[in-house]
């Protein structure tokens, strides 16, 4: 049957050449490409899959960089900063994490970062908008040009990521662009796959370490908004196996096994952190919504407008989709309080066990 069939000779001829004896290593990209694995596990493998991460420098990009780089895949790194892309030169073999410079608005700088991939994730985005770039020249516009880009060159998947809370009809323009992104991707990369997480926490997070620098911000509507917090390493786990899953068309959610309060988290990060809760006053929200725009005027923003008003929207009530993804149920975000907040305690504290504050309850949710 081999030999009557030219795809299947191509295919057995080409594992002979590396080595195996068997079809195990073996899978087709959505381009019907043969991708074949060889070598050691690890580091030294190469499983001859080329995957660009626009986005990388960013919080859950390093991550699925680390995770892909370990497997033995070449990465392409495009980035603006010289200094930010150094971090990702030991986390590959020799010659397995490329870097390039981009700018998201040079289509050929795009396609140069692209065009010998097999697979695309675009991860920009951004929390603030800035004079350079606004919500839409990135959420909207940049993801469309990325998109195009790729259907162009011939890209076999392309894999956006979304926010959980991405809706035309938001209150927040952050997650209205969110949404127009995905309708702009899908116009012109039908078969791309949408990704939908909730907030991350991990290492340097803007959850619980933002948490136990400025509680007061996360203090506002009462501490009542409800989120639903996932491990960053978790989603960037479900991004990595999507290389062994032929194609995985359409939206798909990512979020975290729980529904927690701001007051909750607050009472967390005081448990673990063994600091005293801040009797702060709780800022109205006309109050707070001055003060970030007063502090757009400084280098860095303390807080953006927009975000003031995400802090008084509750994440989508969805259900998750990690086994479509190859995953369980993702980490409850107490099991790494710790490990994230430890260096927030004082020397004498350092090594005192924690005591975990009481959860909701589900009717102190609902109401």
């Amino acid at each position: 049957m081999v030999a009557s069939n030219p795809s299947l000779l191509r295919i057995h001829h080409a594992l002979r050449r590396s080595g195996q004896r068997a079809y195990h290593d073996l899978t087709t990209a959505p381009s019907r490409k043969p991708i074949i694995q060889q070598g050691p596990p690890g580091y030294s493998a190469n499983n001859n899959h080329v995957v660009t991460i626009f986005g990388c420098t960013g919080f859950l990009g390093r991550y699925l960089a680390s995770k892909l780089g370990r497997m033995g895949t070449q990465v392409i790194i495009p980035y603006r900063d010289e200094d930010e892309a150094r971090i990702f030169k030991p986390m590959g073999d020799l010659g397995r994490i490329v870097r390039l410079e981009w700018d998201i608005r040079n289509e050929d700088q795009i396609a140069e970062c692209l065009r010998h991939s097999d697979t695309v994730y675009n991860l920009v985005g951004r929390d603030h908008e800035t004079k350079n770039f606004d919500f839409k020249s990135v959420h909207v516009d940049g993801a469309e040009r990325i998109a195009k880009i790729a259907a162009q060159v011939g890209v076999p998947r392309f894999v956006h990521i979304s926010h959980l809370n991405a809706s035309p009809t938001s209150e927040s323009k952050f997650y209205r662009t969110k949404a127009e992104g995905e309708e702009r991707v899908k116009a012109v990369f039908p078969n791309a796959t949408i990704v939908r997480p909730s907030t991350f926490f991990g290492y340097e997070d803007k959850l619980l370490t933002n948490m136990a620098v400025w509680p007061i911000w996360w203090k506002l509507n009462h501490g009542q908004t409800k989120i639903r917090p996932v491990h960053v390493l978790d989603v960037a786990q479900a991004l990595t196996n999507l290389l062994e899953i032929p194609q995985l068309p359409g939206t798909y959610h990512l979020p975290g096994p729980s529904t927690l309060t701001h007051e909750y988290l607050l009472d967390l990060v005081s448990s673990v952190t063994l600091h005293p809760l801040n009797r702060a006053p709780v800022l109205p929200k006309p109050v707070a919504t001055t003060l970030a725009r007063a502090g757009q005027f400084v280098w860095w923003p303390t807080l953006s407008p927009d975000e003031v008003t995400r802090r008084y929207i509750d994440d989508s009530d969805v259900p998750g989709d990690w086994t479509a993804f190859g995953m369980g149920t993702p980490s409850e975000i107490e099991e790494h309080a710790l490990t994230y907040l430890r260096r927030y305690r004082s020397a004498e504290n350092f090594v005192r066990p924690v005591v975990l504050p009481p959860r909701p309850t589900l009717a102190t949710l609902a109401d």
